[in-house]
């Protein structure tokens, strides 16, 4: 397949290039500055050439402003917004003028897209909750519907919290773990929907694979962990001691609003539609991810 990817130099990104190339496929980067072997346009200045997205089988779309990229001031928020939603409404709006537009358009989002629902459980059937990274999600999501009135197989993955040693949230968790300074945050109930970076890669070319597969897919692990139960199972995988807990209002006071809608948020999202497809995952629990990446980290 001939597959264009936006933010191929992020922890997905690369990872899928890396597996795409491996599978012989032909891979375009999609930069938003001049790189050469690439596709280079510039969102914020609606800058872009037509004739350089045609014919390719598949456009795969997960760039976008890290919402853990610093204070949630009004203007990051903003950064955040813009780089998902306009980004992806520009991009849907040039491929329907397209003369030869993709099969396929894969556009990253967000198991944030539910909020914060404590106990319950979620499917892609569930409705968006409430709060900023909810409401991005939504409308983030919505910016494909031009393109997929013309008929355009779209999906739209909803990404647990990605883990893998050489990025990501558990790349910098594993330090003070490993000096046995690990700790348990707010209350240790909420629930975190999690999946290993090999998952996500292989859900991918799973989803390309079966075109009965559109519309949102949670791209979770089947089995999510509250947050004490991630803390005691990397403690544990480490051999390491865990007696520390790190309370709300100190990271509220620390991480302000993104405290809420992301360590103290309770998502408990299930892969209901890869799993009712015949998806198989090679790390469904946590703690067989632990045993075979710390083994080899």
């Amino acid at each position: 397949m001939r597959i264009l990817i936006s933010g191929s130099s992020g922890l997905v990104g690369s990872a899928l290039c890396d597996f795409f190339k491996k599978a012989n496929h032909e891979i375009v980067p999609l930069f938003r500055h001049s790189h050469p072997g690439g596709i280079h346009w510039n969102p914020k200045k609606g800058k872009m050439n037509k004739e350089d997205f045609e014919g390719f089988d598949a456009i795969i779309h997960l760039a976008g402003k890290s919402v853990t990229s610093g204070w949630w001031t009004d203007k990051l928020k903003e950064e955040i917004f813009q780089s998902r939603c306009r980004d992806t409404w520009l991009l849907s709006q040039l491929l329907t003028r397209l003369d030869h537009p993709p099969q396929t358009l894969i556009v990253a989002s967000a198991a944030g897209y539910y909020g914060n629902r404590g106990d319950e459980l979620l499917t892609e059937s569930s409705k968006a909750g409430k709060g900023f990274l909810a409401d991005v999600c939504e409308k983030w999501e919505e910016a494909t519907s031009s393109i997929e009135k013309q008929g355009i197989r779209t999906v739209h993955t909803r990404f647990g919290i990605i883990f893998s040693p050489k990025g990501g949230s558990l790349k910098k968790l594993l330090l003070p773990f490993r000096l046995g300074l690990g700790a348990i945050m707010g209350s240790g109930n909420q629930y975190i929907s999690w999946i290993a970076l090999e998952d996500v890669v292989h859900a991918i070319q799973y989803i390309l694979d079966h075109g009965e597969i559109s519309g949102p897919v949670n791209v979770v692990s089947p089995f999510p962990e509250t947050m004490r139960s991630f803390a005691q199972k990397l403690a544990k995988a480490l051999h390491r001691p865990l007696f520390l807990k790190i309370g709300e209002k100190p990271l509220k006071w620390l991480l302000g609003e993104m405290a809420e809608e992301t360590v103290l948020s309770s998502i408990q999202a299930v892969p209901e539609k890869l799993q009712s497809r015949g998806y198989h995952f090679l790390f469904p629990r946590l703690e067989e991810y632990f045993e075979a990446i710390l083994r080899s980290s």
